[in-house]
């Protein structure tokens, strides 16, 4: 009776050590895969602070194609900033659009938590949200790393200097506003989504 229970007793703790272990390497593989995809995202390690910016204005052809596209042109910037206190590295978004026929600027901003694996395929994928339950939006990269793909269900969005109330509202995916191919730029197309004039000039002089 006391030899089995001793067996049954070890059995457990090998089996909890050995699901220990393979959550270590479950992180470990998600952080080298988290690194692998920031390099990529900023073409080469980020350091402690870097940018990626994607535009894309779509021209009469391409909407032509897509008659229920409600979104004329769109720009993203991806930023990577060391965090003073957790030392670690954080990415945040920023998005700029025009719709086909309203007029104003619209954007959305969020913070990406996480890299994780889409389910299609073997394709990773950005995480980031927008706070108090706002939707959010994933980013890949094409696999020559020159675009940036977007894809979203619903984002809440602001047009651009009006106060929230006044201008808060959603872009959510229709037929023809789900998936985003923008291309990769100079960071400098992307000041206009940035307000703050430290980050401003850090961007610019990208």
């Amino acid at each position: 009776m006391k030899l089995a229970l001793f067996a049954a007793v070890t059995l457990v703790a090998l089996t909890g050590a050995g699901h220990a272990e393979e959550a270590d390497d479950i992180r470990e593989a998600n952080k080298t895969e988290a690194g692998t995809f920031n390099t990529r995202m900023y073409a080469g390690a980020p350091g402690d602070k870097a940018y990626a910016c994607f535009v894309r204005r779509y021209d009469a052809e391409h909407l032509a194609r897509h008659p229920k596209q409600k979104v004329a042109s769109m720009k993203l910037l991806v930023s990577a900033e060391v965090d003073e206190e957790d030392r670690q590295l954080h990415n945040s978004f920023r998005l700029g659009f025009r719709y086909r026929h309203r007029s104003g600027d619209f954007d959305s901003s969020g913070s990406c938590h996480h890299v994780i694996f889409a389910k299609e395929g073997n394709e990773v994928r950005l995480g980031c949200g927008v706070d108090c339950e706002g939707g959010g939006i994933g980013v890949a990269l094409s696999k020559d790393d020159k675009s940036a793909v977007v894809r979203l269900e619903q984002v809440r969005v602001w047009q651009h200097n009006k106060p929230d109330e006044d201008a808060e509202r959603s872009l959510v995916a229709g037929a023809d506003d789900g998936i985003f191919r923008v291309d990769r730029t100079d960071a400098s197309e992307c000041a206009s989504l940035v307000t703050d004039r430290k980050e401003l000039a850090a961007l610019r002089r990208k």
